[in-house]
């Protein structure tokens, strides 16, 4: 039998049982549409994670105390302005060092409150992080130096405090102390979760006061470029190790955050596509028993086949296209399906969803590979058959 003969038959066998072969395909539709949605998920997942951290600026390396890990409790921080001064020295430039400490407080104006971040910083914050003012000004060397109550605020707390009226040169009251805006942020977003437009900076030095510490929480420190970039953070742990001996302190660049975060996201990824994987088995498992049951009720059929010449390749590749193009359709079905709900996911949702041109490639692949593996047995099956027995087969 020639190749192009046994898709045509496979096809007309195949349109004969309509409905069932539309059942049988579903299996394979909803795996192959779980994979690509949940795979998309993921990746959008991982997508947006690294434009945030990529949105903070660009050479930056951030100094904490304690050995940085995700999930793990922050250690009690022994930083201090003293610090900021030293690393300063160690950068070369103080103007690429920024200090923060920072705390949950209630914000009133009028008769509006919010709760927001305050951040204690330093003058150099947008010279170290991508973050534009919208409105007014940044913090001065002179506010720190002085302890000035002066305060710039998130476009989130801006609009939670003030609605449509501008903010400038209006007080605000932190913890029951008045500051004076001098400056609202561009809207940015959320990092990691956080809604970094819901938030207010003042003075580091007015922020020790406020909350009655001397600590610094962390520092960031923009590079001159990504060369040299981990020596320069050994050099700063060194400095600070030797200022406050017996202390640990890490310094994290970009790009080891995306390495640890897109490890933990890529294995979520695994997870998800792993679990749609189910469907697809179950898809191939139903892709089997139903090619079974139309080799029995096809006996006679085969029977014939093999009686005017047929050989058992010849039978054996018929059930094997029928197999395989139920699964090709079902996996071009589920492509379709899984896109245009990643889509809808990502345009009615929070939920990040890409679409990876490898996820839509697995799953087509996969698909075809369930109907090779679960149509070998069936097919064999017919092959094997005896012309006599099955003519007889009523």
């Amino acid at each position: 039998m020639r190749l192009a003969e046994a898709w045509r038959v496979a096809f007309e066998a195949l349109r004969a049982n309509r409905l069932r072969s539309a059942l049988t395909m579903l299996g394979v539709v909803i795996g192959v549409a779980a994979v690509v949605l949940l795979v998309g998920i993921g990746t959008g997942a991982k997508q947006e994670v690294e434009a945030e951290v990529q949105g903070l600026g660009s050479n930056l390396l951030l100094v904490v105390p304690g050995e940085f890990k995700f999930g793990s409790a922050p250690t009690v921080s022994r930083l201090t302005l003293a610090d900021v001064d030293s690393i300063g020295r160690v950068v070369g430039d103080p103007r690429r060092v920024a200090a923060t400490v920072s705390s949950g407080e209630t914000a009133r104006a009028g008769g509006h409150d919010v709760f927001v971040t305050v951040q204690g910083t330093s003058e150099t914050v947008p010279l170290v992080f991508d973050r534009p003012i919208a409105r007014g000004t940044y913090l001065r060397r002179s506010d720190v130096d002085t302890r000035r109550r002066v305060a710039v605020l998130g476009a989130e707390t801006a609009r939670a405090l003030f609605r449509d009226r501008d903010p400038l040169g209006r007080q605000v009251t932190v913890a029951g102390v008045r500051f004076r805006v001098i400056g609202v942020f561009q809207e940015v977003g959320s990092t990691f979760g956080v809604d970094r437009d819901l938030d207010i900076h003042i003075p580091i030095t007015a922020a020790q006061r406020l909350f009655g510490t001397h600590r610094v929480d962390a520092l960031a420190v923009k590079a001159p470029s990504t060369r040299g970039i981990d020596a320069l953070g050994r050099r700063i742990t060194a400095t600070l190790t030797e200022r406050h001996p017996g202390e640990t302190f890490s310094a994290v660049t970009q790009t080891q955050i995306l390495g640890a975060v897109g490890k933990i996201l890529g294995l979520l990824t695994l997870v998800l596509a792993a679990i749609a994987a189910i469907s697809l088995l179950v898809g191939g498992v139903g892709v089997s028993n139903i090619m079974l049951v139309s080799v029995r009720e096809r006996t006679r059929e085969i029977g014939l086949r093999k009686a005017v010449g047929a050989r058992q390749r010849d039978i054996l590749l018929q059930f094997l296209i029928e197999a395989v193009v139920l699964t090709s359709v079902g996996g071009v079905a589920g492509i379709l399906i899984g896109t245009g709900g990643a889509v809808l996911v990502r345009s009615v949702s929070p939920l990040p969803a890409v679409v990876a041109w490898w996820s839509v490639a697995l799953a087509f692949g996969v698909s075809v590979v369930v109907g090779l593996f679960f149509g070998v047995f069936p097919a064999r099956r017919a092959g094997r058959l005896d012309p006599v027995v099955a003519l007889r087969t009523e």
